[in-house]
């Protein structure tokens, strides 16, 4: 079931970030040919830095899910496989535990901003900072479907991320 939910998840937010990049590709493109041919459109610039951010956000949730972020496990590979596991779940605590905090520190950030507008399109800053909580709390949920993976699998489990994740094709 957990994995389910975790496949669910990506299948969600994989093409969210996909059309995400599109709409940047098509706004910064926009915000170009304005700029070159006629008179600057001014929301471009607004649009493509608020969807940089939700890219941001959301490709750090695929990239958690997928164990692909920056990490040094050449200690953790030499102990004996007990202790590789116990090493594992620890670091997967760890990066639990900042989660949960980042969920909690950017919903504050997020009420504190909320009277703010942005300058062209006099959106909510609500909006764009509502990501940094949500993708805490998708990490933190892969983060736990990471815990329960090594504790059930064993020393076999996984050196990094889930195991049940499809890489995309290259």
């Amino acid at each position: 079931m957990l994995q389910r939910s975790e496949r669910a998840l990506d299948a969600v937010i994989q093409p969210i970030v996909f059309l995400g990049m599109a709409a940047l590709i098509g706004v910064i493109t926009l915000q170009i040919v304005s700029r070159v041919f006629f008179t600057a459109v001014g929301w471009t610039e607004e649009v493509a830095r608020f969807l940089l951010i939700w890219i941001t956000f959301l490709g750090a949730t695929l990239a958690f899910q997928r164990g692909r972020h920056i990490a040094v496990t050449f200690v953790v590979d030499a102990l004996p496989p007990r202790l590789a596991q116990l090493a594992r779940i620890a670091a997967v605590l760890v990066a639990l535990g900042f989660m949960i905090a980042l969920i909690v520190i950017g919903y504050r950030y997020m009420q504190v901003q909320s009277f703010q507008r942005s300058a062209s399109l006099r959106l909510s800053m609500t909006y764009v900072y509502a990501v940094i909580p949500l993708a805490a709390a998708i990490m933190a949920w892969y983060a736990l479907i990471d815990i329960v993976e090594f504790i059930v699998k064993g020393p076999k489990a996984g050196e990094t991320g889930s195991d049940t994740a499809e890489e995309p094709p290259p």
